[in-house]
């Protein structure tokens, strides 16, 4: 089923084909005007590839189009990279930017439903290991000049813990501490960080263990924030606002909290997990 990011994608390449077709083009001959070649105009129309700025200046000049009309293509395109954003787009600029977004959205929210499969939780990262994420994310990214000044932000993202009003649930798997980012020092630390995390007020946290029959396949993590949905892919970010992908994504939230290992449970794979990095 198409995300709604899909579908509006869909949508604006059906509106820039209806445009082409409304000036008399073929698609070679608007490849022609803009100089591009056709199969570029066919994934762009098709929905295949989300036009640049660029892109969409050019659509507008070859057809010479009314100003009315460039003024929402252009409203309903910036939207688009909106809710998509590339993570080389994201942090071209550095990791820092990125980082205070995420303070800002979640000093502001009342609700923070958090899962995570590969990593531990940025709200529950030690400095340590999120220096060690930040660099392997720049490694294939880019962006990894301020990564000092990024971990910072994302430890000043921590504070919202300790903030009275606020629903946060984090939640993520032990396969996260079987494949670590970091040296087993890190590691270690960063365990001893879940386990005092257990027992603080407004917030729980899960591990969904290994070899537990999980309600749901859980093909990516994902954020809940107020009426937002975040997913990470490894090459970019999609926000969801739409009611009911968002209403699905907590629904698997609570059918995956069904499966998680809470409180003592959850203490005692942490002990284990570091047992078995200071045998190993």
């Amino acid at each position: 089923m198409a995300t709604s990011f899909e579908r509006r994608r869909a949508d604006f390449a059906d509106r820039l084909r209806q445009l082409r077709e409304a000036a008399g083009l073929n698609g070679k001959e608007l490849a022609q005007l803009v100089g591009w070649n056709a199969p570029k105009v066919s994934k762009v129309e098709k929905g295949r590839q989300t036009a640049s700025n660029e892109d969409l200046e050019d659509w507008i000049r070859a057809l010479k189009l009314p100003a009315a009309t460039a003024d929402e293509l252009r409203a309903e395109l910036a939207s688009l990279h909106d809710q998509y954003v590339t993570w080389k787009q994201a942090v071209r600029a550095g990791h820092r930017a990125r980082q205070e977004e995420s303070v800002e959205r979640e000093s502001k929210a009342s609700l923070i439903r958090a899962v995570d499969v590969g990593i531990v939780p940025g709200l529950l990262q030690t400095a340590d290991y999120a220096e060690h994420v930040l660099h392997a994310h720049a490694a294939l990214q880019g962006g990894g000049h301020d990564i000092t000044d990024a971990v910072r932000a994302r430890m000043r993202r921590q504070q919202v813990l300790y903030e009275a009003g606020k629903t946060i649930e984090i939640l993520m798997t032990e396969s996260a501490l079987l494949h670590p980012v970091a040296p087993p020092d890190v590691m270690t630390g960063q365990i001893h960080r879940l386990i005092a995390t257990i027992g603080v007020p407004n917030v729980r946290f899960g591990i969904l263990p290994l070899r537990v029959q999980l309600p749901y396949m859980l093909m990516h993590g994902y954020w809940i924030v107020d009426d937002l949905a975040m997913i990470e892919t490894v090459t970019g970010e999609l926000t969801l606002p739409d009611p009911d992908e968002v209403a699905t994504l907590g629904e698997l939230t609570d059918m995956l909290w069904s499966a998680a290992a809470e409180g003592d449970h959850a203490r005692t794979i942490l002990h284990r997990a570091a047992d078995e990095l200071r045998t190993d």
